[in-house]
């Protein structure tokens, strides 16, 4: 962000001035100056294209959301809004990209469960995501599905699954998308309650643990809504529980995982944007206003019923609240679990 001062002395009073009274003049101009051109610079905010920062690669629910938001807070903000993918590292690499960005507003990133998650998986972390971001406002939940071959006949729902695992303890397999994504996290927090013995199969991605799930390489996987649900209804995959506290709207007749037996079950896959902390506040207010009016149009909600996407919408100050907690929760069952990356 360029300041510029503009002076508007007339020359009667810089005749009388010294070389030194000029130097004070124009130190004074600077300290009384720069505050304003920095509240102007606020209050026209934004002046130029913003950067949307994907941490993770094209196509899945994190990036559909990001780009379908940009396009409707674009005409409400009346700047173009740039989606850009750095992925890699659990999504540490955008997220440090982020955390360097001048706090001006024209640097913003939308987040996961990774948040309040790496903290505890990586010792080596190089920002904190609770000091180093402010928070603008939580978007949507994307529900995670226990999902398993379509045609088992041996299991047809939660209570089967946890039968299996206890007279076979070591036997069952579920698969994920790597280590400390949403979908182990939802199968390490499904073992740690149940108290149940299952081997964790980590991939490179949803798409080739999906493949092998459909293949019976392994036994179960807690995917996406987002990529499990063309496989349902294609008729290759069968759905057993949904993670989140309450049913999803995109799969009504399916259960919770807790209303399936395992009281006190919930796992919320969400997604949420932050900027880096110092920000102003007002840009952030702006910013949290044309995303709450963009989720309430028809296209964002076309969008996000088609990846299962449920509106959660919030103030920055619920953002940062809803974070805390998280980060609490995961801490412990992090420590309980012994998950790591390295």
């Amino acid at each position: 962000m360029q300041i510029r001062l503009v002076s508007s002395f007339g020359g009667k009073l810089a005749a009388t001035l010294s070389k030194t009274g000029l130097a004070a003049a124009g130190l004074a101009l600077a300290l009384t100056g720069a505050p304003v051109a920095a509240q102007d610079s606020v209050a026209n905010y934004p002046e130029r294209t913003i950067s949307w920062i994907v941490p993770f690669p094209p196509g899945g629910a994190m990036d559909a959301i990001a780009r379908v938001l940009s396009e409707n807070m674009s005409k409400e903000l009346g700047q173009s809004i740039v989606v850009e993918n750095k992925s890699g590292a659990g999504g540490n690499i955008g997220a440090n990209h982020v955390v360097k960005a001048k706090p001006d507003g024209y640097t913003i990133m939308i987040a996961a469960n990774g948040m309040a998650v790496n903290p505890f998986l990586y010792s080596h972390l190089t920002y904190d995501p609770i000091k180093d971001f402010a928070p603008i406002s939580l978007l949507a939940a994307v529900p995670n599905i226990l999902v398993t071959q379509a045609d088992r006949t041996d299991v047809n729902s939660l209570q089967d699954v946890i039968r299996q695992v206890k007279e076979e303890p070591g036997k069952y397999t579920y698969a994920s998308a790597g280590v400390g994504t949403s979908i182990h996290l939802a199968g390490a927090l499904f073992t740690y309650t149940g108290g149940l013995d299952m081997l964790h199969v980590p991939y490179k991605g949803s798409g080739p643990a999906v493949a092998d799930l459909m293949g019976g390489q392994v036994d179960y996987m807690f995917d996406s809504i987002t990529s499990a649900k063309p496989h349902i209804e294609s008729g290759k995959l069968k759905a057993l529980a949904v993670t989140t506290k309450t049913r999803s709207s995109t799969l009504p007749d399916l259960p919770t995982v807790a209303e399936s037996g395992l009281e006190g079950y919930e796992l919320t896959p969400w997604f949420a944007t932050f900027a880096p902390a110092g920000t102003p506040p007002e840009i952030i207010a702006k910013l949290n206003s044309a995303m709450l009016k963009a989720m309430d149009t028809d296209r964002v909600k076309e969008i996000f019923a088609t990846i299962g996407a449920e509106y959660i919408g919030s103030s920055p100050e619920e953002l940062a609240s809803y974070l805390a907690a998280e980060t609490e929760k995961w801490g412990k069952i992090i420590e309980a679990t012994g998950i790591s990356v390295e």
